[in-house]
C-alpha cells in the first residue's frame, strides 16, 4: 500500500474509520477489499441472517453459517485476510435509534 500512497497517505487510510452497510454480496466485497487494504477501524450493519440461498453470491459465506447474522460472519471473515484489522460487525437496522450520528462519531 505504501509504494502506491505513499508513507502518509497509507497512514490516513490504515487509520480511517468506516461504515459499511450491509453484509451482502457488495458488502462482502467491500469488507475483503478494505481489510486487505489495511482499513484497521470499520463497522459493518446488517440486518439478514444467512440464508442457503446466499451461499452462491457471497463467497464468504458457507454451508455451516446459515442463520447466523451476515454482519459476524462476514466480519469474521474478512479480518482473516488482515489480522490488524478489526472489523466489528453488528446485527440491527442502520435507521434504529441507537445507529444515531453519535454512534458514527
Amino acid at each position: 500500500m505504501i509504494a502506491y500512497l505513499g508513507e502518509e497517505e497509507a497512514a490516513r487510510v490504515a487509520n480511517a474509520r468506516l461504515l459499511v452497510v450491509g453484509a451482502g454480496g457488495i458488502g462482502c466485497e467491500l469488507l475483503k477489499d478494505l481489510s486487505m487494504m489495511g482499513v484497521r477501524n470499520v463497522t459493518t450493519i446488517d440486518l439478514d441472517t444467512i440464508d442457503v440461498s446466499n451461499l452462491n453470491r457471497q463467497f464468504l459465506f458457507r454451508r455451516q453459517h446459515v442463520n447466523r447474522p451476515k454482519a459476524e460472519v462476514a466480519s469474521e471473515a474478512a479480518m482473516a485476510f488482515n489480522k490488524e484489522v478489526k472489523i466489528d460487525g453488528k446485527l440491527g437496522n442502520v435507521k434504529d435509534p441507537q445507529y444515531s450520528s453519535t454512534f458514527f462519531s
